[in-house]
Order: structure tokens, then sequence, then C-alpha cells
């Protein structure tokens, strides 16, 4: 999310440093390429290259000549499904080293609630007179050179100095802002994407117990909202997962002191459906004397993102059943995967792993097991 960021406001007119440890990665920047896939940005990266407004560099060096600081980093969850304050701290207080009087620092970052409160408290002990808020990205991946110009941004300060810079920064970008406590905007960023992850839940629940009872689980979600609003947010089944929806939804819980039933259950589901959609397949198929083919390994359709991908636990639990396991993906470079063509030749069965517009209208010879309903009626099995 932090080079799309990047991208904008340098387009908006400011003047942008990227920092980054991977170097390898910034000098692909440098040299005018993306390093993944993100519509729109190949011209924005284009434009600040040329303009001179967008420079490299993989160390904090000069920090503080920068008005604004800017964090995108990532902030996983550990092997307990907790949060991971430890690696947050240590990023901040190589920030904070490096900064001082009246200079902005924006967390993006998604961070466990209290989070942004318990840094305001450090930074004043460190009486440098540097400003904090805390503003959460909601863009989907691959959709942010968009999105965060038309989607309003929340915008939380610890004081109301840092809110009115911070608000000043988005709106020079055209976006909206809504002005938040900092807990509550630590609370609505994982609101969002635990309530994402819950309805897919939902949705895969619903299509299990159709599954057991020789039900078309598309046609009964067809039936039930079409032309009916009250349904309108009743979503496909699928692979759900990705690098934020399971992790944020965990953070919630721990939040909770564990006590987020609902977000746990939903993860049960969610987590479960590569190990029923097997089970399903035992049922009519040898699989043990069978190539099986796994079409797309990124977590959602035309992305290039495989972190987290449900894709890959499919293929573990495939691996254990089936003869063999042949994985292809249009986005995604791994020496392991076969192209297209060679999948679609050697595999006896099929499953779709994400929804890549290249599959939408595939003709395969063999049967095709789409969970997410994409392919058109008449290629599935």
């Amino acid at each position: 999310m932090g080079l799309p960021f990047g991208l904008v406001l340098a387009d908006s007119g400011f003047h942008v440093t990227l920092i980054d440890v991977n170097q390898e990665r910034l000098q692909t920047i440098e040299a005018g390429q993306m390093p993944f896939l993100e519509r729109g940005a190949d011209a924005l990266l284009q434009r600040g290259l040329q303009n001179g407004r967008l420079r490299m560099q993989s160390s904090l060096d000069g920090l503080a000549e920068h008005q604004v600081v800017v964090v995108t980093t990532g902030t996983p969850v550990d092997e307990y499904l907790d949060p991971d304050v430890r690696s947050f701290d240590r990023m901040t207080e190589s920030l904070l080293a490096q900064m001082g009087e009246g200079q902005l620092l924006i967390i993006r970052s998604t961070v466990f609630p209290g989070v942004t409160e318990r840094l305001g408290r450090r930074i004043d002990e460190l009486g440098r007179g540097i400003l904090l808020a805390y503003c959460p990205e909601r863009i989907a991946q691959g959709y942010a050179v968009e999105e965060l110009v038309h989607l309003p941004q929340l915008v939380a300060g610890v004081s109301p100095e840092a809110t009115r810079r911070a608000t000043a920064l988005f709106q020079q970008l055209g976006a909206r802002v809504i002005v938040l406590e900092p807990v509550e905007a630590e609370l609505a960023k994982l609101f969002t994407n635990a309530y994402r992850y819950i309805n897919f839940a939902i949705s895969n629940q619903f299509y299990m117990t159709a599954e057991r009872f020789g039900a078309d689980f598309e046609r009964v979600r067809h039936a039930v909202t079409k032309d009916y609003a009250r349904m309108a947010g009743f979503s496909s089944a699928g692979l759900t997962c990705g690098p934020c929806l399971l992790k944020d939804t965990m953070q919630l819980a721990s939040f909770n002191h564990n006590m987020f039933g609902l977000g746990q259950s939903a993860m049960m589901v969610n987590e479960g459906m590569p190990s029923f959609l097997v089970e399903r397949l035992k049922m009519n198929h040898d699989l043990t004397a069978m190539t099986v083919g796994v079409l797309g390994m990124a977590f959602k359709g035309n992305c290039d993102d495989p972190r987290s991908s449900l894709s890959y636990k499919l293929r573990k639990v495939l691996t254990v059943e089936c003869r063999r396991v042949i994985c292809t993906d249009p986005y995604i470079c791994d020496p392991s995967f076969l192209p297209l063509d060679e999948v679609l030749q050697s595999a006896d069965l099929l499953i779709l792993g994400a929804c890549h517009d290249e599959y939408k209208r595939l003709r395969p010879k063999q049967p095709i097991v789409d969970v997410f309903g994409f392919l058109e009626k008449d290629v599935q099995s």
C-alpha cells in the first residue's frame, strides 16, 4: 500500500521519498517499473520520475528533512494469532530517533486498538514536538490509485494540530475526510476487515450446507438476491483470505480478550474450505490415481499477490490425497508452476483457485470445481 500512496502524493504535487529495505525492489521502481500489479500506477510512476518528485532510498538518512513521515509497514500476528507489537515498536523507535519538532508522523498500517495513543505517550516522553496521527488505509489491493482519491479517509490525530495537518494532506489529494478519535479509527479498520471476513464465512458455511444436501448454492444465492435488496450483500462462496482479513479479525479477537466467537468461528469456516472441497471430491473420485490442477494461486482474482492465499493450503491438502498436483497462475512467477495449456492437457480434474479473467471462458475437457460460481455456467461440472 505504500508505493501507490507515494505515487498519488507525488502526482498531487508533493515531493516524496520512498524508503524500503528491499534495494532490489527500489531499483525496479527507479527503473520505471512497478514491482506488482496496480491499475493506473504505471503512468503515475513515469510522471513522478520525470518531474523529479519521486526518489528512492533504503535507509532513514535525511528523515528529518521531511515534513510528513508515513508508515505503511505490515503488522502481522504472531504464532499465537496475537498482534506482533514488538516489531511495530522497534520500527517506530527507529523513526522517532530521526524525527523532531513539527514533523507529522502518520501511521497507515493496521494497529491493535490503543497502539496510537501508546505511541503518543512515548512521543511525549521524548519531548521533541513530533505530531502523530492514525489514518488507516482501506483500499482494495490493485485499486489503490483510484480508491485513495475517491474513498473517504479516516483521520485521527492525538492532538488537534496533528488532526489538522493530516486532514490538510488528504484534502490536497481531493479525498473526503472523516475525523475520529485514535481508538475509534483503529477499531474502524479492524471492524471493516472483520465484517468482510465474517460475511465471506457466512457464504462459505451456506455453500457447505448446500453441498451436503446436493443443492446448487449459486442457484439458491441467485434466487434470494435477484430483485431483493435486503440480500444484496450476500456474496458468493470462495477461498477467502489474503494478507489482511484473517489477520485483522484475529487482532480484534485478541483485543476482545479472545472472546470474539463470531470471528473465530469465521476463521474455522474459511480456513476449512480447502479440506471441505477435497473431502467432497473424495466422495466421487479416486484422487489417489488422479492429477489435479489448481487454476490460480493468488489470494484473489486478477492479482499477483500470493500472501495467505488458500490455494496454497488447497495444494497442500491435495498433495496428501492425489497422485499429482499441478498449479498455474498468469500473474505469479513460480518455477514450480506450469503454463495453463500444460495444466489443461495433463490434469484429470481442475479446481478454480482464483477468479482470474483468463479463466472465465475456459472450455476444459475435464471436470472443473468452481466454488466461486465464477465460470460461465456451461463450463462447470
